[in-house]
């Protein structure tokens, strides 16, 4: 229920159910059938705010069910996060979070259990920024089903770019001792000025989180690999955490980088008859038809990466690299 303030209240009511994203695992990854473009927002530019809607968000559905990222997304921050938040803490009479590009919030509600875990009984203010409407409605179902979570929220409906100007336009800018950027940093038109920004409002201890996909990757490989076929005007150039790394280098800012696990099966993909298979090679290339997209020549060396440079090879199952990277930057 909206305040008059314009926060949501707290929940609420007890602990029905744990999400099933929560359960099987969801990713936290970024597509208009964009591969990390549908994932986790539709950040990219303010005309790119509604390629989260409609069937898109079906789409990203099933490559969350499929690929299990949020799984394994979940299961890192569990070991990297309760120490962290123990830190960043101490002393504080209160912590304020931003998320930006949050999708529906089954790692934001993970994520602020564990702060909440870690702090007890330090009050906790919740920003979060997405710029799509329809997953930010999500983000409100699983908040008021999670009655374990006392925090008041505050909702943005905007791409990152949009809050920026918004923030920047005014004189007293609102600091943060918490900012993650998950799966959304694909979409930005200027990275370096989109760091510099949210790494300007954090406060003194704070931290800004980074999820973004490996560098030498399975995605990073195909994306690279393809840039003619691949590279769109939504995703004008594919970024990893080699870039990001290198950015906060040049940056002159201090961080630390963990190693977040995955893998999923992709063996339906080598079948031209699986729609499984169809739907996941659509998603990965981010086409509305994988099939039809590509010369015959294209996609059979689409096709070969993905099995030989892409992916293991286990008991007959072909397994794609999805590893990611959680970087921590220093206030």
């Amino acid at each position: 229920m909206k305040q008059a303030d314009g926060t949501v209240a707290p929940p609420t009511g007890p602990w029905r159910e744990q999400p099933a994203c929560l359960k099987s695992g969801r990713a936290a990854s970024v597509l208009i059938l964009c591969v990390k473009g549908y994932k986790e927002s539709a950040m990219a530019a303010e005309a790119a705010q509604t390629c989260y809607e409609g069937s898109t968000v079906q789409s990203f559905q099933f490559y969350l069910e499929h690929s299990g990222e949020h799984a394994a997304i979940l299961g890192s921050l569990d070991n990297i996060l309760p120490g962290e938040f123990k830190r960043i803490g101490a002393g504080e009479s209160s912590l304020d979070v931003l998320g930006v590009g949050s999708g529906g919030g089954e790692v934001d509600v993970q994520i602020l259990s564990l702060l909440q875990s870690a702090v007890p009984g330090v009050p906790i203010n919740a920003h979060i920024v997405e710029g799509s409407s329809k997953l930010t409605n999500n983000f409100k179902v699983l908040v008021a089903k999670t009655g374990s979570l006392q925090i008041p929220f505050v909702w943005h409906i905007l791409g990152s770019e949009g809050y920026m100007r918004q923030v920047m336009a005014k004189e007293d800018k609102k600091k943060f001792n918490f900012i993650h950027m998950i799966q959304m940093l694909y979409y930005v038109n200027d990275l370096g000025q989109t760091i510099k920004f949210y790494h300007s409002l954090l406060k003194n201890n704070g931290r800004l989180m980074i999820i973004i996909e490996a560098a030498s990757g399975g995605w990073d490989i195909l994306w690279n690999t393809f840039k003619k076929e691949l590279w769109s005007e939504v995703i004008p150039e594919y970024r990893s955490s080699r870039e990001i790394v290198a950015l906060l280098n040049s940056q002159g800012l201090k961080y630390d980088e963990h190693v977040i696990p995955n893998t999923f099966d992709i063996t339906e993909c080598f079948d031209p008859s699986s729609v499984t298979g169809g739907r996941l090679l659509n998603f990965m290339t981010a086409k509305d038809n994988f099939h039809q997209a590509f010369t015959p020549e294209i996609k059979a060396a689409m096709l070969d990466l993905l099995r030989n440079k892409c992916s293991t090879e286990k008991d007959g199952r072909v397994y794609f690299n999805s590893n990611l990277r959680c970087i921590l930057v220093h206030a």
